[in-house]
């Protein structure tokens, strides 16, 4: 069986602190696959009658596939907040692919997929599991069994792209370098880092991830600052800690992103 992974709210996860309508349930794959697959996430959700429960989320720079009893797709890096509306009583069973396996899944570029979706099977490599994993989801969703058959049959299906190839060790390691690394602030650094010329990143970004070097790394400072304003840090420390020449864009940034200030952000989950 798979190893768990940490259940502690995620830092990309805007989650309100005072909502209690759901858990997550989470899963690694196998070390075999990680080239392929990141996790898994296992949502499942008891909302009121008449009440709605919104997720927004700073989406990482991958693509993921959510079965849930309405629907079942195959999501597409989203550059903006991604926003999910839950209600009733119900689940989703969500596959974290790596970096690399988006365009290799969609079979091509993911440019025309970022921000989007695509049904789950029309993806032929993953056409046909949408009903196997609705009728084990139904027989129970918060069991660690029925999780482990749903992420076999996942898995199943992705051990079948093989070994790696070049460029898909290449896409991963440039995602890896900028979020495993929270001084790499410039774009320039991240080419000499990789071995490429800063065009020659710019086209292969875009055509893998369908994002561009720059937001890779403004993506990774929302995770950290969104981590940071949990904790008691001050928020001109965190602006500076994080490499902003000064607060106002650092609030900015934060804004554009989330629709809320640092210091809304900070309260509310400091206050829930």
């Amino acid at each position: 069986m798979a190893p768990r992974a940490s259940d502690d709210i995620e830092r990309a996860h805007l989650r309100d602190p005072a909502d209690r309508s759901f858990t997550i349930h989470r899963r690694l794959p196998p070390a075999s696959l990680s080239p392929w697959l990141r996790r898994y996430w296992i949502p499942v959700w008891d909302v009121p009658e008449g009440e709605r429960a919104e997720q927004r989320v700073l989406q990482y720079p991958v693509c993921l596939a959510i079965t849930t009893p309405a629907y079942s797709r195959f999501v597409g890096p989203n550059p903006g907040l991604s926003t999910t509306v839950l209600e009733g009583r119900a689940w989703g069973f969500g596959v974290m692919f790596s970096p690399a396996a988006g365009a290799v899944l969609h079979g091509g570029g993911i440019r025309d997929l970022a921000g989007s979706h695509r049904e789950l099977e029309e993806v032929t490599a993953l056409a046909g599991l949408t009903a196997p994993l609705q009728e084990l989801m139904a027989q129970g969703p918060d069991e660690d069994e029925v999780h482990a058959a749903c992420c076999a049959l996942v898995e199943e299906r992705i051990a079948r792209l093989g070994a790696p190839g070049e460029e898909d060790l290449l896409v991963n390691r440039i995602v890896e370098e900028v979020e495993g690394d929270a001084t790499l602030c410039e774009v320039g650094e991240l080419s000499a880092r990789v071995g490429l010329g800063e065009r020659a990143l710019q086209r292969l970004t875009a055509r893998r991830l369908g994002l561009t070097p720059a937001w890779l790394i403004r993506r990774r400072r929302l995770h950290e600052a969104a981590d940071g304003l949990r904790g008691d840090e001050d928020l001109a420390a965190l602006a500076a800690r994080l490499g902003y020449a000064d607060q106002s864009h650092f609030t900015h940034d934060v804004r554009t992103a989330t629709g809320s200030t640092p210091g809304q952000l900070a309260r509310r989950w400091r206050e829930g």
